[in-house]
């Protein structure tokens, strides 16, 4: 261990590759950040190149500690969830584009497993609902579609991982093969409750077992980096995909405490402790963490576009140049005068999970203008939160008494305080908003010896900002009337029924 420890993220996310490094006391010593692109080849398919996301991390990986001019102690990785890549295990190279996690390419595929009746059982050994989210049937679907990947993976000639499985093959050389419990448990294989690769759904799904990575907790020894990849032999101590990190770095370590991130999509995580609650809400059963033997527990509500409406009004739609310009247009008007936006690109996440929902801009008048467009989008995300929230605590039994938030749309003050009037709690941002890559530097940095345990972990934990709810409860009510109104209009199950 160097004289003072420095501590390297590697943050892959949806549409960038990063990487931070941190001192101990969470300071950014050296940031890089590198888009790739974003590939849609049918309406509902997303791909990305998983070439590009190696070569990009590595230059960023490169490119902060150069700017940190530090040595580093440990690393950690954490990465957009779900994500399927299956490589050659000779050359590393993968045999078809990653399947980004908001693809919708296996929708058939599930509805047809949920008329077999099999969605209870797999929901109860993976906390999951059956939903093209989820790595099985995209996995199921590379095997089927690509030219012998099946009988190569049969024969154990191929290998498949989420992004972090990936980033940690190359890393190591090829030498290590290992994901850890949070990443496997959004991959519909894995038993949330044996912590093991379920051999009743590998069957359902028709993977083969030799075709997995190990398992292993969130703080573990996955190897050393090779040094002719990054420069230099580093352990990698810890992986977690970014949700669950960003849980670690918002110290939401006790039963009852909740954090949301705002950046492609939206995710919100309710810690249960060692007790795996059932939804009956639509919302999903998860791994939060586990240090050590056993796991800590979470609901789970995932709202699949968030950030993307904001690209889509600047990139789509040409209405901004820049996401920054959104806060003093949305401050710039007292509301929408009944303008919705219900962001369903890639389908509707939770509480509806209706994967052939699209998007919608509702109550347009020709006084609509850009503002009212832009505050749409704004609202939109708070009031999924809103559903999210609802029936997370109703699923838990609990009262919200505050969310802790954080991501980059978490920079906008009208944001949060509109989350925090919709909700009717306070809501808590951090100093550090960076808390994925931050979550997974403390997880590297527990491993590594660095830090003696999770509570002193939390003691490094800063507000920023509080942020009380002002809205009166008839506006509230109202808003949030019209919200649901529009949710309706986009669902499949209610516009088949009229």
């Amino acid at each position: 261990m160097t004289a003072t420890p420095y501590l390297l993220a590697i943050d892959q996310g949806t549409t960038s590759s990063r990487a931070l490094v941190f001192g101990v006391d969470g300071a950014i010593l050296g940031l890089a950040q590198q888009d790739f692109k974003q590939y849609y080849p049918h309406s509902g398919w997303v791909e990305h190149d998983a070439d590009e996301i190696w070569s990009t991390t590595k230059q960023v990986v490169t490119e902060a500690v150069q700017r940190a001019g530090k040595n580093i102690t440990a690393i950690g990785i954490t990465n957009q969830r779900e994500t399927t890549i299956i490589w050659d295990r000779k050359t590393g190279k993968p045999i078809h584009r990653a399947i980004v996690w908001q693809d919708r390419r296996t929708a058939d595929m599930c509805l047809a497993l949920k008329a077999d009746g099999v969605e209870a059982e797999v929901t109860a050994r993976t906390g999951l609902l059956l939903d093209p989210y989820f790595s099985a049937t995209k996995i199921g679907w590379l095997l089927d579609n690509v030219e012998g990947a099946r009988s190569r993976a049969e024969r154990g000639e191929l290998a498949f991982g989420t992004v972090d499985t990936f980033l940690l093959w190359h890393l190591t050389g090829g030498r290590v093969h290992a994901t850890d419990v949070t990443n496997a448990s959004r991959t519909m294989l894995f038993n949330i409750h044996t912590l093991s690769w379920d051999p009743e759904l590998l069957a359902l799904f028709g993977i083969p077992h030799r075709l997995l990575p190990e398992v292993k907790p969130n703080v573990a020894d996955f190897g050393l980096t090779d040094a002719d990849v990054i420069g230099m032999a580093v352990p990698i101590t810890a992986m977690a995909g970014d949700q669950h990190a960003a849980t670690v770095g918002q110290a939401c370590f006790k039963p009852g405490m909740m954090k949301s991130t705002y950046g492609t999509g939206c995710f919100a995580v309710l810690n249960t402790g060692e007790k795996a609650v059932t939804s009956q809400n639509k919302m999903l059963t998860t791994i939060a963490y586990q240090v050590g033997a056993k796991p800590v527990y979470a609901l789970e509500g995932s709202i699949f576009n968030a950030g993307t409406a904001i690209q889509w009004l600047r990139d789509g739609l040409k209405l901004i140049t820049s996401s920054g310009e959104c806060e003093a247009l949305a401050k710039s008007i007292a509301g929408t005068r009944g303008v919705y936006m219900v962001p369903a690109f890639t389908g509707l996440g939770a509480p509806h999970w209706d994967a052939d929902a699209r998007g919608a801009l509702l109550g347009l008048t020709r006084d609509t203008g850009i503002a009212e467009v832009v505050r749409a989008a704004l609202e939109a995300v708070c009031y999924q939160t809103h559903d999210l929230t609802d029936a997370m605590c109703k699923d838990a039994g609990i009262k919200l008494h505050a969310l802790r938030v954080d991501g980059g749309m978490v920079v906008n003050d009208w944001l949060v305080q509109f989350l925090a009037d919709v909700l009717n709690v306070p809501v808590d941002r951090p100093t550090i908003t960076e808390t994925t890559a931050l979550g997974v530097a403390y997880l590297a940095g527990l491993g590594a010896g660095v830090y003696a345990s999770l509570d002193d972990i939390a003691g490094h934990w800063q507000l920023n900002r509080h942020f009380k709810p002002q809205m009166d409860n008839i506006t509230r009510g109202q808003l949030l009337r019209g919200w649901q109104n529009a949710v309706g209009r986009v669902k499949t199950q209610d516009i088949e029924n009229t």
